[in-house]
């Protein structure tokens, strides 16, 4: 005899389609959002860029007449006149010239106005060892003229150094060593000075001004978003 049913059946229809939906919605929130952030991220790049080139092409400035508002001044060219001081240095470590191993060395300096602030001398090689300090270049401690870049102090990264100590003989490593002398909210890349002999053999460089990949990462999450979305309506369409 021959079943006949009266009602259809069920099989094959998701048994709880809002969780489904829930998820899928989900999952394109996240994408926008991720596209968002990659979005805002090249924006702020981007910006960024546009201010470096604009101000490194500035005439040098007197730092005295500009260091009362240092943000509307980094990157530009700045001349001061004052003394290094050989007993305060510092290595940063993790930092690389044409692709070798090496530290960054930061000097502190005071200014003629009376000012105290780090000069980034460039790029130094390591030592034979971890624990041995890198051969330094001449700390001159006659007055002279310097001329670099001025940067913000927050741009310094935070956390340990290595700092040499007064008898220049070992390194001592220091929490925040840039923040145990008061100094200003700014500093300085080296590009030059007076003396010839204090010149960076290997001052440090521009940063790649390119936009990067942000703008193409953001449009890849609003098309992952909307694979999402098509698979959905697939699989529900398969149903």
């Amino acid at each position: 005899m021959t079943r006949i049913e009266v009602f259809p059946s069920n099989k094959g229809k998701e048994s709880h389609p809002f969780i489904a939906w829930f998820i899928t919605c989900l999952l394109i929130v996240l994408c926008v959002w991720a596209s968002h952030w990659q979005y805002s991220r090249g924006v702020t790049r981007h910006h960024r860029n546009a201010i470096i080139s604009s101000h490194v092409n500035l005439p040098t400035a007197q730092l005295d007449d500009v260091s009362s508002n240092p943000l509307a001044a980094e990157w530009q060219k700045v001349e001061t006149q004052g003394t290094f001081s050989p007993n305060d240095q510092i290595l940063l470590r993790n930092k690389y010239f044409d692709g070798k191993y090496g530290f960054e060395l930061l000097t502190l300096f005071h200014a003629s106005g009376g000012k105290n602030f780090w000069v980034n001398r460039g790029w130094v090689a390591p030592g034979t060892s971890a624990s041995t300090q890198p051969k330094l270049p001449l700390t001159s401690t006659q007055p002279q003229t310097i001329q670099g870049r001025l940067r913000l102090d927050h741009s310094l990264p935070q956390g340990s150094f290595f700092a040499i100590s007064n008898n220049g003989g070992e390194l001592i490593v220091k929490w925040n060593a840039q923040k145990n002398t008061k100094t200003e909210d700014f500093y300085l890349d080296l590009l030059t000075t007076s003396e010839a002999e204090m010149k960076p053999s290997a001052p440090v460089g521009l940063p790649e001004l390119t936009d990067g990949p942000h703008m193409a990462y953001a449009l890849q999450w609003l098309f992952f978003g909307g694979l999402v979305l098509y698979g959905r309506f697939l699989l529900r369409r398969s149903r």
